[in-house]
Parts: structure tokens; C-alpha cells; sequence
């Protein structure tokens, strides 16, 4: 039987459908239509919900059941690559390079999936958001040369990560745990990765009730922060610095 969506209005600043409506098959399901202004983009985050669908393709909203997050307070690398990280030159900034972060995210083969969900009209809907001080990068340099990052979306307290990518072996995993610890200092406890993988279990990704989860949204979204470039907030700092940063 197909599947018969919600219609988003016009308006950018109308409401969503409740995330608790969404399809249990495909899980999260939401509504589709809209646009991807920074409004409409927003009122999303703030409510859980997220942008994800293929060129061609209606823009389609998700709010899937569990969550897959990262309590920022019990994330874990690898006593490997912690190792590693004590010889490491590696050095990692914020907000520095965020469309080339974005950029490389959509070039990044993805088990499973043929060509990218950064569409073009993605792009330019998150660079938008980065230029407004709503959308962040933390980035991993070798030298000059940028080898791992992620990217997402800060709405008050709460972090919602959209992609990260390797261009050496460990630079996604060392960007997470950089963006984990400048998310930890500040005191923000939780960070959104949307949909459950192995990659994400492995670091201390858990499951989280999208009741309970949509109700943390609403409370961290809700807290004073208000939005701007990172890069004054967070100076550069080593990678070595992660290397103490949680045990398997």
C-alpha cells in the first residue's frame, strides 16, 4: 500500500507534523515537500526531525524510532588509536573550513549507498545555516592538508551531527571526538547522530526512545545560546589531547 505523507505548507515557519506520527516502515517517516530555508530548517531541529531524501526526489522529513546519540560524557575511541593520538601532529580547528568539511562528506563513498544525499540544493541550505551561525564544523588538519571533519546543526544546547568523513585513516573518528570534547566542556550533554550504525555503536553510540529523545530536544533546544562562528570560541588544539579522552 503506498504510502500517503503529509503535505508541508508554504509557510517555513508552520508547524510539523508530531514525530511520534511518523512511519514505522520506512522508520521515521514523516512528511515531505517544503523548502530547506534556514526557517524551515530550524523549526525541524528544534522538533527532532531532519532533511534526507535523494536527487529526484520530494525533500522527505524523518524523525525515526530509536535515535541513535552520543551522551557526550561516555564517548570512546579505541585504546588503539588513543595510542596513536600520543604521536599524533595532527591538529584540529572549528569553523575554519566548513564548506570544504561539507564538500568532502558528499564525495565520501557510504556502504550501501549509490552517490550522495548532499545534494546541491543541501549544500547550499547548510553553507546558509553556517553563514547565519547555526550550522558548525570541527576540522582535522595534517599540516595544511584536511583530513577528517563533521558537520551538523546547534540549536540552543542541543548538537545534531548530519556527516563526517576520512580522508586518512582516523581523521572522522578523531573529528567526532574533537567536536565531543568542545561539546563536553561547554557543558552540552548530548549529540544527535540520527540513524543507528556499527561504525556508530563502536564509539559509545546508543539508542535513545524517540520519546525520550524528542523530550531532551525540547528542554536543550529551549536553553540560551546564542548563535555565531565557533572558531573564537574553540582555538586550535591537538589531536594528542584526545588521547585521554574515555577508555574502551
Amino acid at each position: 500500500m503506498p504510502i500517503r505523507l503529509p503535505l508541508l505548507p508554504p509557510d517555513p515557519a508552520a508547524p510539523f507534523p508530531p514525530g511520534e506520527s511518523a512511519t514505522r516502515d520506512p522508520n521515521g517517516l514523516l512528511a515531505m515537500g517544503g523548502d530547506l530555508s534556514p526557517t524551515r530548517l530550524l523549526n525541524a531541529y528544534r522538533h527532532g526531525i531532519f532533511p534526507w531524501y535523494s536527487a529526484g526526489e520530494p525533500i522527505l522529513w524523518w524523525c525515526p524510532d530509536p535515535r541513535m546519540v552520543f551522551r557526550t560524557d561516555a564517548f570512546r575511541l579505541s585504546s588503539r588509536l588513543r595510542r596513536a593520538l600520543r604521536r599524533s601532529t595532527w591538529q584540529l580547528r572549528a569553523d575554519t573550513a566548513f564548506e570544504a568539511v561539507i564538500d568532502a562528506c558528499a564525495q565520501s563513498p557510504r556502504p550501501g549507498q549509490d552517490g550522495t544525499w548532499i545534494t546541491p540544493e543541501m549544500r547550499a541550505a547548510y553553507v546558509a545555516l553556517h553563514r547565519q551561525g547555526h550550522a558548525h564544523s570541527v576540522e582535522v588538519f595534517d599540516g595544511q592538508r584536511l583530513v577528517g571533519g563533521i558537520y551538523g546543526v546547534a540549536v540552543g544546547r542541543m548538537f545534531f551531527g548530519e556527516s563526517m568523513f576520512s580522508a586518512a585513516s582516523g581523521g572522522s573518528k578523531v573529528a567526532l571526538a574533537g567536536l565531543v570534547r568542545v561539546l563536553r566542556g561547554w557543558g552540552w550533554p548530548l549529540l544527535d547522530a540520527q540513524v543507528e550504525n556499527p561504525h556508530l555503536v563502536s564509539l559509545g553510540g546508543r539508542r535513545l526512545p524517540r520519546q525520550a529523545f524528542l523530550a531532551e530536544v525540547e528542554r536543550l533546544s529551549a536553553l540560551p545560546e546564542p548563535p555565531g562562528p565557533w572558531t573564537p570560541r574553540v582555538a586550535p588544539f591537538p589531536a594528542s589531547l584526545l588521547s585521554g579522552d574515555s577508555a574502551d
